[in-house]
């Protein structure tokens, strides 16, 4: 099969080879996916500048969710049937035309949906579900606040957070990006450029619960705008990882500050999350109301192309490769 390798170096032009590989069999428990379509996610990115590898026993191949049909099924891999279509979490090796994954990390497209949409939702509604919904325990009428409102978290984050009832105040970098995220249903859209952020969302009626993809830049923001007895769940440091805190602030508002990360989870604890994703999310999704928008699409060979575009910034959205 032909698959995406990363070869030294640590910009995609350097890095991402389009490679030969022996076609993988299914184990017990697992199923072949003919891939059609790669959801591309800022992990990857990490894993190809060497700073987020695959857990033991993953792919080295990047890529952490696909849509495809079912290629072959492996002993006791009962659900599921060879020629179906199904979207699916993998620990690596997304970008590949073949791909192995546990038959209970695999989803069922949705009707209407097609190999691409159905692509661009597994890693990113298993985050925002464990991280918002879970760890943040977010309710209908409480306010999340959301940074990075246009990345493909972003997006999703917010038509979760609205299917469930809660109001959402995003953060952007820019007004053609506060726009758009005020298009896809945020109550309250700021410009994180333009504005005293921690002022803003304050004067905004604060946060309940925050995701936060930033880090280190955003703690002191974060801080002032938590509720008491809000919650802060952080997925990413893309500022920094090093924060100082106001304990006592913490102390005298009750507030909870906690993080995690989705691909080194066991298996057993994916499945458990999948099986409540499709559970309570996935009729959001066949009613359209969780459909995260598709901001571009490149072929397999054109990875680099995906990277660049996703380390720019400038995507509202998410990018998903073809195969």
């Amino acid at each position: 099969m032909r698959a995406i390798g990363i070869e030294g170096g640590s910009g995609p032009a350097e890095a991402l080879r389009m490679v030969e590989l022996p076609d993988p069999t299914p184990g017990p428990g697992e199923i072949l996916i003919h891939v059609r379509a790669a959801g591309v996610n800022r992990p990857d990115l990490l894993q190809r500048a060497g700073l987020y590898p695959p857990p033991p026993g993953a792919s080295a191949v990047p890529g952490l969710e696909v849509a495809g049909t079912v290629a072959a099924l492996g002993a006791g891999a009962t659900r599921w049937r060879v020629g179906e279509e199904v979207c699916a979490l993998l620990g690596g090796g997304g970008y590949a035309e073949l791909a192995v994954v546990d038959a209970r990390h695999a989803l069922p497209v949705p009707e209407g949906l097609d190999l691409i949409k159905a692509a661009a939702l597994p890693e990113t509604v298993i985050t925002v579900w464990a991280n918002v919904f879970e760890a943040g325990a977010l309710k209908a009428g409480e306010t999340l606040l959301l940074h990075g409102a246009t990345s493909g978290i972003g997006v999703t984050a917010i038509r979760m957070a609205k299917a469930h009832g809660a109001r959402v105040i995003a953060t952007s970098r820019g007004a053609e990006k506060a726009r758009a995220a005020a298009s896809l249903g945020a109550d309250v859209s700021l410009d994180a450029t333009a504005v005293d952020l921690a002022a803003a969302v304050r004067e905004a009626g604060g946060a309940d619960v925050i995701l936060d993809m930033v880090g280190a830049a955003y703690a002191a923001v974060n801080q002032t705008a938590l509720n008491p007895f809000g919650r802060w769940v952080v997925i990413g440091t893309q500022s920094g990882a090093l924060a100082e805190i106001d304990l006592t602030r913490l102390m005298l508002k009750r507030q909870v500050l906690t993080g995690s990360t989705l691909r080194s989870r066991p298996a057993d604890e994916k499945a458990r999350l999948i099986a409540e994703v499709e559970r309570v999310v996935w009729p959001w999704v066949a009613a359209g109301r969780v459909r995260p928008p598709i901001d571009a699409t490149f072929p397999l060979d054109r990875a680099r192309d995906a990277h660049l575009r996703l380390e720019a910034g400038v995507h509202v959205g998410k990018i998903v490769l073809t195969v």
